[in-house]
């Protein structure tokens, strides 16, 4: 299997514009597994895993964001893949 897992920090206007929920949209629109989180500095956090093929697109997609966002940055980290529940999730 082609698995990957990453963890991604995405920076620019990422919080107040619903970048979770289109995330989390997003993710499961491509079968992948992982959460999503705001972080206090502004940027946001996210874990995802599931096929190199479909984690490269989610990245891909993280440049976008839903409308009102303005991505300045996105850093990935390839990360050991770990158990995942299924579904992509919001968390606090």
């Amino acid at each position: 299997m082609d698995d990957r897992t990453v963890q991604v920090r995405i920076y620019g206007k990422v919080q107040g514009v619903s970048y979770r929920v289109w995330a989390r949209h997003e993710a499961s629109a491509l079968g992948l597994a992982g959460w999503v989180r705001n972080e206090v500095d502004g940027s946001v956090t996210a874990l995802i895993a599931g096929t190199g093929a479909a984690v490269s697109t989610m990245i891909e997609r993280l440049w976008q964001g839903p409308p009102g966002a303005a991505v300045s940055k996105v850093d990935v980290e390839e990360i050991e893949a770990r158990d995942m529940s299924a579904g992509f999730r919001i968390v606090a």
